[in-house]
């Protein structure tokens, strides 16, 4: 029992620690350190208050008990027999490291999508993600912001790839770090997305920061987490999506036009 509660401990302590090191480092340098200079990659000209600041960080450590918690369900009870997870990295060729975490990407993707929009149910909404969208100018702080009612289902996402996905802890971990620093840039308040983005097939399947500040502005459409996917075919992008990016975009690169 010991063992488990110190192996509890110090997932508990990784979670956090990766969740202050890359939303407060970002958040550091976007909203302070370079400030000046990122002006005009500004999304929304609101100023963000150390009130939002603070109820953000609050929910997100609220956000990370229950994550803990999921993950040690995962991983220190009966159910990892249950599971696709190997511990041998061997076991698999290596380069499915890669594979696998690419892959539960795009499995997160669709699950975060029709959750989410379950999530905007009228009889659902103010009872769970109100909390989330009371960020109506997000910060890097807000990625963990939730109401521990939604961190529950945000957070089985695990649950579901490990049953669906043969994966390594490695490739769990990598997964894990890679959402949370995508998060953190859907929720960075700046785009600061390259110039030549916009004309790559890139732009066509990722989404940019400018995309999912327009889901916490208006409430409704943007759906999705990582690609365009699922908002494109089910007709719920917002419709002046490519527009505001591109007005964005034009201040900040017209200088150097």
């Amino acid at each position: 029992m010991n063992g488990i509660i110190e192996t509890a401990g110090y997932l508990f302590g990784i979670t956090l620690l990766r969740y202050i090191v890359i939303a407060g480092v970002v958040f550091v340098f976007a909203y302070h350190i370079f400030k000046k200079k990122l002006e005009r990659s500004k999304i929304q000209q609101k100023v963000i208050k150390k009130k939002d600041v603070v109820r953000e960080i609050f929910h997100s450590l609220q956000s990370t008990v229950v994550f803990t918690i999921i993950t040690c369900i995962i991983l220190l009870t009966p159910m990892k027999d249950c599971t696709l997870i190997y511990d041998e990295i061997s076991d698999y060729p290596y380069w499915w490291i890669g594979a696998s975490t690419l892959l539960s990407l795009v499995v997160h993707d669709t699950y975060f999508y029709w959750m989410h929009r379950l999530l905007h149910h009228k009889r659902i909404f103010r009872y769970t993600h109100v909390v989330h969208h009371k960020s109506t100018n997000p910060s890097p702080w807000a990625s963990y912001s939730f109401h521990i009612l939604e961190a529950i289902p945000e957070g089985l996402i695990l649950v579901v790839l490990v049953f669906v996905l043969p994966m390594h802890l490695l490739s769990i971990s990598i997964f894990t770090v890679l959402g949370l620093i995508i998060n953190v840039y859907g929720h960075l308040g700046y785009e600061i997305a390259p110039r030549s983005f916009r004309n790559t097939v890139f732009f066509s399947i990722i989404n940019t920061s400018v995309h999912h500040n327009l889901h916490h502005s208006r409430f409704i459409g943007n759906y999705g987490l990582y690609f365009r996917f699922w908002d494109k075919l089910m007709k719920t992008e917002v419709a002046d999506y490519e527009e505001k990016y591109d007005n964005i975009q034009q201040k900040r690169f017209s200088k150097l036009s």
